[in-house]
């Protein structure tokens, strides 16, 4: 039974990450912490470190916690936690770091109809360069509308 409890704390996980992605985002990424965000909007540096990088930092750390708390303290759920959160992180780094904004040339010519639709969306969120008026969703599970064809 433990098992099965561990396997749904993961797949929970991931799924809350990914409204986690979203809400922050929205209410801090494009809030109060858009001094760190809007150098992904618009780069004003040469280098390859975004300071929006820093909300990975957080989140990986947070990961971390969960790894130590499992470790050290015996709290047998915060790995299930703590392995959602690192493979949410994977994901989200794969598809918006890799393969939308190429920041290493891995998946170029994929053209199917999902990495059309996650680039549609992720195109029409990056069109504003301000902290308003950007169009927010998560990032795995982009609305539906984004995948018609044009």
């Amino acid at each position: 039974m433990q098992t099965l409890y561990w396997i749904l704390i993961f797949l929970g996980t991931f799924c809350f990450m990914e409204f986690m992605a979203w809400f922050t985002h929205k209410f801090i990424m494009h809030g109060f912490l858009w001094s760190l965000h809007k150098d992904h909007h618009h780069k004003d540096h040469s280098s390859w470190w975004e300071r929006n990088d820093l909300f990975f930092v957080f989140y990986a750390l947070v990961s971390i916690g969960c790894f130590l708390l499992w470790k050290y303290e015996n709290v047998w759920f915060t790995l299930p936690i703590g392995l959602g959160i690192l493979a949410y992180g994977i994901a989200y780094f794969t598809v918006h770091d890799i393969f939308i904004h190429q920041r290493f040339k891995l998946f170029r010519n994929a053209n199917n109809w999902y990495a059309k639709g996650i680039r549609r969306a992720h195109k029409i969120h990056h069109k504003h360069l301000g902290k308003e008026k950007g169009e927010n969703f998560g990032m795995l599970f982009v609305p539906l509308k984004y995948f018609k064809n044009k």
